[in-house]
Order: C-alpha cells, then sequence, then structure tokens
C-alpha cells in the first residue's frame, strides 16, 4: 500500500526550477533513499512534503492526506529530521523532549532513545558538540514512534559508531511498519539500509532504482602502486576502465564486483593499494548520461 505518493511536483524560484516535475510512491514499511549531489533538489522536495514550502504544482500526499490541506494533521503522525536543525541553545535536551510531549503526548520510547544515543539529556544544547545536538534531533524526530520518517541528511556530524545505531533504528522502524523517507548525497549510506532509491539531478528524477539494480551499478576507484614492473594490459577486463597509469602504478574504475581486480592484484608485489568508492557524480556520468 503507497502511504507516500508525489505526483508531478514543480518547484520554481523565478526562472529557476528546483523541482521539475517528479513523480513517485512509496509504499508502507519501505526505506527509500532519495539520492543527488548537493543542490539537485533533495532538500526542496522535502520542504514541499513538510509543507514548509508550497509547490509550483503538482500533488503530494501522505497516508492518504492532502501535503498541503492536511498539513496540521500529518504533522502529528511524521517524524521529521532537517539538517542541522535549529535548536534553543539555553534549553536542555530533556527541556526540548518535554516540550515535544505538550504537544505530541507523552513518549513510550525516550528513555530507550535517550540510553541508545547515550546523550545527556540535562546538558544545555549550547555547551553540546555538533554530534550531540544531533543526537538531540534525531530523538525528537523518533520519540513519538511516527508512522512516516522524514529525514534529510540524518548522519551528519556523527561518529561511525552512532551512524551505525541510526542504521539500526531506521531498520527497526521500518519493520515495525513505519515508512522512512530520507535524503542523501551518500551512496555507501543509502546502500547499507535502503529498499529502493531514487536518484535526482538538477531538479529531476533521473531514475528510480531497487538497491540491488543501484549496487551493480557500483564504482569504486583503485589507486595501485607496484613494487615491480607491471603490465597494465593485464586489467583490461569487463568493467574495468583504465584511467591513468604510471611507471610503478595505475588508476582505475571498476564497476560492478571488484574481487576480478583484487586478484589480478593479488599476483603482483605492492607498495600500497588505496580503494574507494566513485563520488555520486561519477556514477551519474557513467550510468545515467542520457
Amino acid at each position: 500500500m503507497n502511504v507516500i505518493s508525489v505526483k508531478n511536483l514543480k518547484k520554481h524560484f523565478g526562472k529557476t526550477k528546483a523541482i521539475d516535475d517528479i513523480s513517485f510512491d512509496i509504499e508502507q514499511g519501505e526505506i527509500f533513499g532519495f539520492l543527488g549531489p548537493n543542490g539537485a533538489g533533495k532538500t526542496t522536495t522535502i520542504r514541499c512534503m513538510m509543507d514548509f514550502l508550497r509547490p509550483t504544482s503538482g500533488e503530494i500526499k501522505i497516508l492518504g492526506l492532502d501535503a498541503q490541506k492536511d498539513n496540521v494533521a500529518l504533522k502529528k503522525k511524521i517524524g521529521y529530521l532537517a539538517p542541522a536543525a535549529r535548536l534553543y541553545e539555553g534549553w536542555t535536551g530533556e527541556q526540548h523532549f518535554n516540550f515535544y510531549q505538550a504537544i505530541f503526548g507523552p513518549s513510550k520510547n525516550l528513555q530507550d532513545l535517550i540510553k541508545r544515543f547515550s546523550l545527556n539529556p540535562k546538558t544545555k544544547v549550547k555547551n553540546l558538540s555538533t554530534g550531540n545536538q544531533q543526537k538531540v534531533s534525531l530523538i525528537l524526530t523518533f520519540m513519538n514512534s511516527p508512522q512516516i520518517i522524514i529525514m534529510d541528511e540524518p548522519t551528519v556530524g556523527l561518529d561511525p559508531i552512532l551512524q551505525n545505531e541510526v542504521y539500526k533504528l531506521i531498520k527497526e522502524c521500518a519493520k515495525n511498519g513505519a515508512t522512512i523517507f530520507m535524503s542523501s548525497h551518500n551512496l555507501p549510506e543509502v546502500e547499507n539500509i535502503c529498499h529502493r532509491v531514487g536518484i535526482i539531478k538538477d531538479g529531476k528524477l533521473v531514475v528510480i532504482e531497487s538497491i540491488e539494480k543501484l549496487t551493480e551499478k557500483k564504482m569504486h576507484i583503485v589507486h595501485a602502486f607496484f613494487e615491480e614492473k607491471f603490465n597494465a594490459d593485464d586489467f583490461k577486463m569487463p568493467n574495468v576502465v583504465i584511467k591513468d597509469k604510471f611507471d610503478s602504478s595505475i588508476l582505475l574504475n571498476v564497476t560492478g564486483n571488484i574481487t576480478p581486480v583484487i586478484k589480478k592484484l593479488s599476483q603482483y608485489i605492492l607498495k600500497d593499494v588505496e580503494i574507494t568508492h566513485a563520488i555520486l557524480e561519477d556514477v551519474f556520468l557513467e550510468f545515467y548520461k542520457k
């Protein structure tokens, strides 16, 4: 059953088409990643979904309700995480949580969330690090077990351990029937937790892929440094592009399964090898040129 439905959404700022006629549906219990480079239109889409911006045209329905006409009713059913959320610097985390409960009712999972995120709720926001401020925002997002969770860059400022805790929490919520819509420009992040991914670029929805299909398009950059002479022709294999070669090193773009390249490298004595994910823009250029 679709619980989020966006149809022919447009948002223009003068001549700038921030969102240019995008449509997608999201099912109950789905973790949907909204992926794209900075400035692609991710945050504008979310602001329209939350009725912080009014669309130029198009329709947004969440839980069968109109995102604009029924925005007050929907706010009670949505957990929302904004990028760099503005908290009251003079308040503690506890005061934020109490204020939220006064509006939306008592939380059954608040203490569990405080414990999971190792937060001292009695510290004033102005004395918290960026990561701890993000913890407060995350707890506010999840503390009333919302049916819909909308997040804009949810793990900004968190260390890897806490990032994994957020991923675990998102998966638990989805398993319990919540629907998650999260924007990111971090390809490994959405690969880790999402069921499907919508990719937006320059305000247009380029493609909607299952995570399995997106993984097939994954690109790695491999920079190998050799102790001895090497034969660059050894790396002329399917799904491998030799980007550059030098006397003692080679730079490769590898699409999909990286194992054949690793096996070939293991036949040489190496000084060093660097393997990184290609940036999202490179994936666009490689696979979505049309």
